[in-house]
C-alpha cells in the first residue's frame, strides 16, 4: 500500500502507541483522523501532528464503547476526508484485579472497550473500504491474548478475545481486497494502566517499535498478509 493520501483512523491516538502510530502515517503521507475521549489532547496533539507532514490531519472526540459516537466520527471522517482507506484499533484499557475483587462495572468497561470497541469500528469501516476497493485494519492486541495471567482475567479474555475476533474478520473480508492483521506486544515503555515511561525501564519496547511494525504491515506486497505479529523486548530482566 502506498501510504501517501491513504485515509487512516487509529482510535486512542492521542499518546503512547496510538500516537506514535499516527505519527509515523502522517510522516509517510496519509490523511489521519484520530480519536480520544479528552478534547484537550486531541486538540495539542492534532497541531503536533500537523507539524509532521503535508498530509491532513484532525481529531475527534469518541468513546470507542458507545456505538453511536463511533458511527458518528466515522461518517464525518469519510465525508470531511473523502473516505476511508486503514482503520488502526488502538484505544484499549486495562483494569487488573482478581475476579472475584473486580467489580462489575470495571470488568464490563474493559470488554467493551477492547473488544465491543473495535467490533463497532470494524462494522462501520469495512462498507467504507470496500467502496475504495479494499483497505487494511490492523488491531492492536498483546501477548496477554495468548498468556494468562492471575487477576488479568478481565484483559486475557478481552485480548483472547479480540485475537479470535481479529482471525475471523481476516477470513471474511480477505477476498475484498481487506486485510486484516493483529499485533501482540509485550511490555512497552507507556502510561498504559498508570504505568510511567522512564529509563530504567528502557529494555521495554518503545511506542515506535509497534509504529514500525504497522507501517511495515501496509507496506507488505499485496499478495501476501502476515496476519498475527507477535513483538517482544529482546532482552528483559533476567529472572
Amino acid at each position: 500500500m502506498d501510504l501517501s493520501n491513504k485515509i487512516a483512523i487509529v482510535t486512542g491516538g492521542t499518546k503512547g502507541i496510538g500516537r506514535a502510530i499516527a505519527e509515523s502515517l502522517v510522516s509517510a503521507g496519509a490523511g489521519v483522523a484520530i480519536t480520544a475521549r479528552n478534547d484537550d489532547e486531541i486538540g495539542r496533539t492534532v497541531a503536533e501532528l500537523k507539524t509532521l507532514g503535508a498530509g491532513t490531519v484532525a481529531g475527534y472526540a469518541c468513546d470507542v464503547r458507545d456505538y453511536g459516537q463511533v458511527k458518528s466520527v466515522v461518517a464525518e471522517v469519510a465525508k470531511e476526508f473523502g473516505g476511508l482507506d486503514i482503520l488502526i484499533n488502538n484505544a484499549g484499557v486495562g483494569i487488573f484485579a482478581s475476579v472475584e475483587s473486580m467489580s462489575v462495572e470495571d470488568f464490563r468497561a474493559v470488554l467493551e472497550t477492547n473488544v465491543f470497541g473495535v467490533f463497532y469500528c470494524c462494522h462501520e469501516a469495512i462498507p467504507l473500504m470496500k467502496q475504495r476497493g479494499g483497505g487494511y485494519i490492523i488491531n492492536i492486541s498483546s501477548l496477554a491474548g495468548a498468556n494468562p495471567h492471575a487477576e488479568m482475567a478481565a484483559y486475557n479474555a478481552s485480548k483472547f478475545g479480540l485475537n479470535g475476533f481479529s482471525e475471523a474478520l481476516m477470513q471474511e473480508v480477505r477476498h475484498e481486497g481487506i486485510k486484516v492483521s493483529y499485533i501482540m506486544p509485550g511490555s512497552v515503555n507507556t502510561a498504559f494502566d498508570g504505568d510511567e515511561p522512564s529509563d530504567e525501564k528502557s529494555w521495554q519496547l518503545q511506542p515506535h517499535d509497534i509504529a514500525q511494525v504497522v507501517i511495515d504491515l501496509l507496506e507488505f506486497p499485496e499478495r501476501s498478509l502476515p496476519s498475527r505479529v507477535e513483538i517482544r523486548p529482546s532482552r528483559p530482566p533476567k529472572k
